[in-house]
């Protein structure tokens, strides 16, 4: 196929729209005043929870299943999933170590510099956690076209919208401008048609590392919420609104999952 037909091509717009839909959701940061600490207490809840279910549902499941369909079913892909899976808390535990705190302090110091370095972390997760999601968007579209890809890259889509309003709404929180907040959020998105033409160009090659990559962003993704936005969340009194936006979060993204998969 030619043109927007090649399977390249829809692998790029398909995950180039999926990547967009973050931007998409964080809109709302530019309108409005900015939200108290209860309101992003609770919207990092709801991010969390989104992650928790995007963890399990849209990256571990989907890993399992790759590799099973690789080495069939048995123990290689459950290890497969296990061993991704601490690579990815170990690599954001790893930066977390190694990151310097000049890069973040903004003129801050003690808990609020320790708290936007949060923040970055958080925003490194939903990034890479963006990567392979692309990367399944253009293998889906690269092995089946059309019906095999634009599945993924709507549900993927819709998933990105409230993380891209967490990112937005997190950053506000630290004394970003709206402006500068939303494009952020917004470029975190946009590493997702990287990893779209990458999965449909390199079919061949990126299904076998599909399962590697997915479960190594879940990873990722579980160590940030275990270790940095939950704790988070619950530093300023605000621990029962967080666990209701985590609740909801997390209910929201597992119907949608099983909505779309239906």
């Amino acid at each position: 196929m030619d043109g927007f037909a090649s399977p390249l091509m829809l692998g790029f717009l398909g995950s180039l729209a999926a990547g967009l839909m973050t931007a998409v959701g964080a809109l709302p940061v530019l309108a409005g005043r900015e939200p108290g600490r209860a309101f992003r207490d609770m919207s990092l809840g709801f991010a969390a929870g989104v992650m928790l279910a995007a963890s399990f549902f849209s990256l571990i499941i989907p890993a399992l299943d790759a590799a099973g369909q690789t080495y069939g079913r048995g123990a290689i892909p459950a290890l497969i999933a296990c061993v991704s899976i601490l690579i990815g808390m170990a690599a954001v535990h790893l930066m977390n170590e190694a990151l310097p705190h000049e890069h973040f302090r903004m003129g801050r110091e003690g808990p609020d510099a320790v708290a936007l370095r949060r923040v970055w972390l958080f925003i490194f997760a939903i990034t890479i956690h963006n990567f392979p999601e692309g990367l399944a968007v253009g293998v889906g579209f690269g092995a089946h076209g059309l019906e095999g890809g634009l599945p993924l890259a709507i549900g993927i889509g819709l998933q990105n919208a409230p993380e891209g309003l967490a990112v937005a709404v997190a950053l506000l929180g630290e004394g970003y401008g709206r402006a500068r907040a939303w494009v952020i959020a917004a470029l975190t998105g946009l590493v997702e048609p990287l990893g779209g033409v990458l999965g449909a160009g390199l079919v061949s090659i990126s299904e076998p590392l599909l399962p590697w990559g997915l479960a190594f962003a879940a990873g990722a993704m579980l160590y940030v919420i275990s270790h940095e936005i939950i704790p988070e969340t619950h530093r300023s009194g605000h621990q029962n609104k967080a666990t209701l936006g985590l609740a909801v979060g997390l209910v929201v993204m597992l119907f949608l999952d099983v909505w779309l998969a239906g």
